[in-house]
């Protein structure tokens, strides 16, 4: 008799054009990021990630495809983190039937994500960077991240919103509210040596991080707790 195998199904290895294919897409998001898309060569970005020149033409068809490639690069960067917190992005539903509590707690959870990734990891400086670049000069880009991160998880923190308060998901209120709470965030990243210098930190890891969250799920309980004293 066979004895049964506990033979685990390989993983595939990232092929050496895979590798040089992820080495572009990151060194252009930075080079794009720092210096703007005008003003960074395809040279500059070949020698970044230590690859032949050729390699951009070959696997994006020119410097405009690997933009769109960076682009993409975020969304799925992004989607993966919200939605370990707020659920598919894709397939947010009108007819979701939540528990208020839960749906308080979900919100609580969205935003000390945002601060471990947004805060505290330090690809995140390039995403926002990149994102920044494209907010100030809108391109094709700036539709691939809107499409695929900014409008689904707005939209999505703003049902969940309204399942926390009862307010209308795409009323006004609630739409510039999701906002605040997203912009505090980003705040602390965009203006990081501001921060940085003005509460006497060398940086920013995991245990700012923390005191961060902690401030801005603060503000959040507030928030929460003056629209439950209105219904009262």
């Amino acid at each position: 008799m066979s004895k049964p195998t506990n033979a685990k199904i390989p993983r595939r290895e990232a092929s050496p054009a895979d590798m040089t294919r992820a080495a572009l897409v990151r060194a252009a998001l930075t080079l794009f990021g720092r210096q703007g898309f005008d003003g960074t060569s395809t040279r500059e970005i070949a020698a970044e990630a230590k690859a032949n020149i050729g390699s951009i033409a070959y696997h994006f068809g020119g410097k405009e495809g690997l933009r769109a490639a960076a682009a993409d690069y975020i969304v799925h960067t992004i989607q993966a983190i919200a939605g370990q917190a707020i659920g598919d992005l894709q397939a947010p539903s009108d007819s979701e039937a939540g528990d208020p509590e839960a749906a308080r707690a979900q919100l609580f959870t969205a935003l000390e994500r945002m601060v471990a990734f947004i805060v505290a990891r330090p690809e995140a400086g390039e995403i926002v960077q990149f994102v920044l670049r494209e907010l100030s000069h809108p391109t094709a880009a700036l539709d691939r991240i809107y499409d695929g991160v900014f409008e689904p998880t707005h939209r999505r923190l703003c049902l969940i919103w309204e399942q926390a308060t009862g307010e209308p998901a795409e009323s006004e209120a609630t739409r510039l509210t999701v906002f605040t709470l997203i912009g505090q965030v980003v705040y602390f990243r965009i203006g990081r040596e501001a921060v940085m210098r003005r509460m006497g930190w060398r940086g920013i890891g995991d245990a700012e991080a923390t005191k961060i969250a902690a401030a801005v799920t603060d503000n959040l309980g507030a928030i929460l707790a003056a629209r439950k004293d209105l219904r009262s």
